[in-house]
């Protein structure tokens, strides 16, 4: 998987955010658009389960708006106030969009219950084609915009991103239950259409807690995967002068990392031998993964005097 490109002082590179904003908006028109054309199409065909989609989609048009902001903050400078910089603004970012996904959800539940619940549904007029044709082409466009915004999220290492492009992939989820309640009501039972609203609700609510979930775990300082845990141990391992791992702590920080190692080498080394070694580490792992923001590395001495010692690191090499 590709990781983002950081700059020297760890800040994401400029090329990140212009990546990042650039999809941002590419998938900001896309909304308006599509919001725009389900809820033209819903009115006219009079379903109210493409008019709940196109309120989806328009929610759309505002959570983007809340990932390009939140994008932009987190690639501020470090600052006096920052020192550890902003990177977790695309995890508040992230949260903002799930509690808007959740709102958004609920309305359209609730309308779909209350529509069953008065028997509305029964003299309403059954969904004419136009809402067909608007749930089928949303549905195309909407995975086409999933499967983009996914794809240069992972590329950049965007949690932001990846929250914005499951609003998209809920919103073509629930494009499927709009076409399967409208074609429903077309056929001769019209109670399809507020179920299909009750669908879309499940599928919006589940998306929400699906990205509260994983933002609220960079917030509060969850490890990363073990893959990556093990990839590190590794990877620190093959440095020269490195005799064995004593621990490693990692913790998520927004869409980067930090890592806390303690590293075991020979205990007879000088200090500058042993800090070349240390030094050694830490710019291998950040150089190898730069989704790590910072390593640091704490050197223990080992206490097996049989060790033999890299010639490089022998007295008076």
């Amino acid at each position: 998987m590709n990781k983002p490109n950081i700059n020297n002082n760890g800040s994401v590179s400029e090329q990140y955010l212009k990546t990042a904003i650039r999809v941002s908006r590419r998938g900001l028109i896309g909304n308006i658009f599509l919001s725009a054309f389900k809820l033209l199409a819903g009115i006219l065909a009079h379903s109210q389960a493409m008019i709940s989609d196109a309120v989806h989609s328009a929610s759309d048009v505002l959570s983007t708006v809340v990932v390009m902001i939140g994008i932009n903050i987190s690639n501020k400078q470090p600052d006096k106030d920052h020192p550890y910089g902003h990177e977790r603004m695309e995890s508040v970012a992230s949260i903002i969009l799930a509690m808007l996904l959740a709102v958004v959800g609920i309305g359209i539940g609730y309308k779909g219950v209350q529509s069953i619940a008065d028997g509305s549904y029964l003299t309403s007029e059954p969904p004419r084609l136009p809402a067909l044709i608007a749930a089928a082409v949303s549905i195309v466009v909407k995975e086409w915009m999933y499967q983009y915004t996914m794809r240069t999220a992972r590329k950049i290492g965007s949690s932001a991103l990846k929250a914005d492009a499951w609003h998209h992939r809920s919103d073509a989820l629930s494009s499927i239950g709009s076409l399967i309640g409208i074609a429903g009501a077309r056929l001769g039972c019209p109670v399809l259409d507020p179920i299909a609203s009750l669908v879309i609700c499940i599928f919006i609510l589940k998306a929400a807690v699906d990205i509260f979930r994983d933002a609220a775990d960079k917030m509060v300082d969850r490890s990363c995967c073990e893959k990556l845990v093990s990839d590190i141990r590794d990877t620190a391992l093959s440095a020269d002068g490195v005799m064995g791992i004593d621990s490693i702590m990692t913790r998520q920080f927004g869409s980067r990392a930090y890592v806390d190692m303690e590293i075991t080498a020979e205990g007879s080394l000088s200090l500058n031998e042993a800090h070349d070694i240390a030094e050694r580490v830490h710019t291998l792992i950040e150089e190898t993964y730069p989704e790590v923001k910072h390593c640091m590395v704490h050197v223990n001495p080992s206490a097996d005097p049989d060790h033999e010692v890299p010639s490089e690191y022998t007295a008076g090499a």
